[in-house]
């Protein structure tokens, strides 16, 4: 499957590859940075992460894009859609900790919120976080979410899900 190159401001978004292995590791074997993504997560699991990611696109038509900075070359993190086995799709992103507080996670979102509301077609986008993951819940009402419920998850833990308004490309 093709996957769409998108470019903003100071970014690139990039399709997965073997390339990314090293900010992967980078992210999921630290356990402050990859605390809220499932880690930290051994190098064999780490892989599979990368591996899931790269083939999301040809099983669902959708996943997630490398976030890479224009300026500097650097691959930063990830962004855009992710959908577990008997879990709701969502708008995803991780950042290497030394990419944060820089506003890519929000310059990432807006693109791929755009993406998917203009090419997927979609009729909604929505994200979900842990209760206790602030900078993501944060990062929604940015993107001017809207909390629509609180579901439970196969996982056992309930979250708010949040839709993202088809603007949110506009003015967040």
């Amino acid at each position: 499957m093709h996957i769409p190159f998108l470019k903003t401001e100071h970014l690139e978004l990039i399709a997965p590859s073997i390339d990314a292995l090293p900010i992967y590791l980078n992210f999921y074997l630290d356990p402050e940075a990859s605390k809220q993504y499932g880690g930290p997560l051994s190098r064999e699991q780490t892989w599979a992460r990368l591996k899931a990611d790269i083939g999301s696109w040809d099983l669902l038509g959708f996943g997630v894009w490398i976030v890479k900075e224009i300026e500097t070359g650097s691959l930063l993190g990830t962004c855009g859609y992710w959908k577990g086995c008997d879990w709701p799709t969502e708008l995803t992103w991780w950042l290497l900790p030394c990419a944060r507080g820089k506003g890519y996670a929000t310059e990432a979102s807006k693109a791929v919120i755009n993406y998917a509301y203009e090419h997927f077609q979609w009729k909604a986008v929505e994200t979900y976080m842990n209760d206790d993951n602030l900078p993501a819940r944060n990062l929604a009402l940015k993107l001017r979410g809207i909390k629509q419920r609180r579901d439970k998850f196969p996982d056992g833990l309930e979250r708010d899900i949040f839709q993202l308004p088809r603007n949110a490309q506009q003015g967040a």
